[in-house]
This record gives C-alpha cells, sequence and structure tokens, in this order.
C-alpha cells in the first residue's frame, strides 16, 4: 500500500518498519475496562513499580538468584515448556519433567498454562488476521502489552478456550488454572522470607519485568522489523536481537514457517539456547519425538519454490 493510499484509507505505517496499523483498538479510554483488565493492569503495575527500588536495594545474592531463576523460568518454563512443548507438542519429556517445567512457566506470571497455549495456539490458527490476539495491525504497543489488559478484545474473539482439551484433561493443569493466584503469592511471600525486600524486588520485580518484555517482544517486533526467510502467509520477521534475549525465540519467521520444529534457530550461526537445551535432555534420554523441518518442509517454504509456481 502506498503512502497516499494509507492516508486516505487512515492507516499509518509503524517507524521504520513496513508494517501498516490498518485496524483501530482503544488501548486506555473509550473503552470498557472489565474488573479482570484492572486486576491484570494493577498486577503488573505493581510488578513494575517493584523494578524502580532496584538501584537502592541491589545485592549480588538477590542479582545472581533473579539471575538463574530468569534462566529457569525462561528457557525451561515459558519457551521450551509452555512454547515448544504444550503449545505446539514439537518434543515430547516424562510427565515429572514437564509438569516441574510447567511449574517454572507459571512463576514467569504470564497466566496459566491453559490460558496461555490457548491464546498462543489461536495466534498461529489466525496470525496477523482480524482474529490473531495480538497482531500488530492494531499497533506496535497493542501487540507488546495493549491486548494484555482487553479481556473483552478476546472475548469478542473466543468465546471458550476450546483449543486446549489436552491440557483441560490433564489434573495437573486443571489445578494450576483454578489455584494461579495462590501459586504467585505464595513465591513472594517465599521470596520475601528468604531475602526480604531486596529479593522481593530482583526476583519478582526486576526479573519478571525484563521475562515479561522480552517476551512481549516477540509478539510485537518479531512481526514488525527484521527479515523474513521464509514464503509465510503473515508478518512475521526473523529479529537476531530480540532472539539473543528469549533464548532463540526471536527466530519467529522460522517459527512459522514450521512451527512443529523444536528447533528455532535453523541456521548453525542463528543461537538458539532453547534448542540446546533440548539437545541436552535428548543425548540424556529425557526428550524424546523431537520434531524437525524436512528437507521437503523447507523446500515448500522457500521463495524460490513460491517464484516458481508464479
Amino acid at each position: 500500500m502506498s503512502s497516499n493510499d494509507a492516508k486516505e484509507f487512515g492507516h499509518r505505517r509503524i517507524l521504520f518498519s513496513d508494517v501498516m496499523v490498518t485496524r483501530k483498538r482503544n488501548l486506555v479510554w473509550g473503552r470498557k475496562w472489565r474488573s479482570l483488565d484492572i486486576k491484570m493492569a494493577v498486577g503488573i503495575l505493581f510488578v513494575h513499580v517493584l523494578t524502580f527500588f532496584a538501584p537502592s536495594t541491589f545485592c549480588w545474592d538477590a542479582f545472581w538468584v533473579a539471575v538463574m531463576l530468569y534462566l529457569l523460568t525462561g528457557i525451561l518454563g515459558i519457551t521450551m515448556c509452555f512454547h515448544r512443548l504444550l503449545a505446539h507438542h514439537s518434543l515430547k519429556l516424562p510427565k515429572w519433567l514437564e509438569y516441574t517445567c510447567a511449574y517454572l512457566g507459571v512463576q514467569a506470571i504470564q497466566r496459566d498454562p491453559i490460558y496461555w497455549v490457548s491464546i498462543h495456539r489461536y495466534h498461529h490458527q489466525y496470525v496477523d488476521l482480524e482474529k490473531d490476539p495480538h497482531t500488530p495491525t492494531y499497533g506496535f504497543w497493542f501487540s507488546h502489552m495493549g491486548w494484555l489488559f482487553d479481556s473483552g478484545y478476546i472475548m469478542e474473539k473466543y468465546q471458550e478456550s476450546k483449543n486446549v482439551e489436552d491440557l483441560k484433561n490433564q489434573a495437573f493443569y486443571r489445578f494450576i488454572k483454578r489455584t494461579y493466584m495462590w501459586h504467585i503469592f505464595g513465591f513472594a511471600a517465599l521470596v520475601y522470607a528468604w531475602g526480604g525486600f531486596p529479593y522481593l524486588v530482583w526476583i519478582v520485580g526486576v526479573k519478571n519485568t525484563w521475562v515479561y518484555h522480552v517476551t512481549f517482544l516477540v509478539n510485537s517486533a518479531c512481526h514488525i522489523w527484521g527479515k523474513r526467510a521464509w514464503n509465510t502467509s503473515d508478518l512475521s520477521r526473523n529479529n537476531w536481537w530480540v532472539a539473543l534475549i528469549t533464548f532463540g525465540e526471536g527466530w519467529h519467521n522460522n517459527h512459522h514457517a514450521f512451527e512443529f520444529s523444536a528447533r528455532h534457530g535453523l541456521e548453525w550461526w542463528q543461537i538458539d539456547m532453547c534448542w540446546y537445551m533440548i539437545c541436552f535432555l535428548k543425548s540424556v534420554g529425557l526428550a524424546t519425538n523431537v520434531k524437525l523441518p524436512t528437507q521437503a518442509h523447507m523446500l515448500k517454504k522457500s521463495f524460490a519454490s513460491a517464484n516458481k509456481l508464479r
């Protein structure tokens, strides 16, 4: 779409990209704030406010514990378990290890596994279309985090989470969904009892604020800025700097081309820390049914193959 056409239809281009904002959604004013939206906003705001105390409460013990938990909740919890295992069935783990990793993901405070996986599967089903939960065609901030505080938007799109029956059939995930906030508050209380306010700031505040935004960048930045290696019908991009801070999730065009793949960094130079962890678990017999794209899959999604069909 040309700039003149964009102006005619009231569209605007996201800065330094070719992505057009073609839909409108009020993020703050002129919309109905449901009680769930307010609770979500207050909770995330509280985590962010804690980070303001980071300079005055800094100590190396709290810092290194926060880093360790960032690695555990990021690599094992969100990236490997919530995303590659639960959402896409890219691998299998023994149930004791799957549930352990899922519980680590719960402590990233990104909602329970049933909700997280349902939203992510809807994202792939309707990627960058009108029913996508967090497409940047509503704007960068909506895709980054605005959608989190707009339960009305989610309710408009999906009345029920009918795409996660595999998780709903497991008592563990039903239990986590019912008792989700108790696990968050309970862990925060343990952190405070262990190290006082400095530990609360660094482990609940700084760590989770960082994990929030690096995760959100996969939804926003990786559908706006970067390079497209594969012929997908969406806005997904490979973004190297997002990949570095998200343990490989930033190779997002690779992921949308082969969403079943346990490996996102498909080239040798595409650093994918989660894939290295999966390789380790496979080598010791804990990860099985590890899925990868074949040469036939890659040929089908290549731009060269698409050009031949024209």
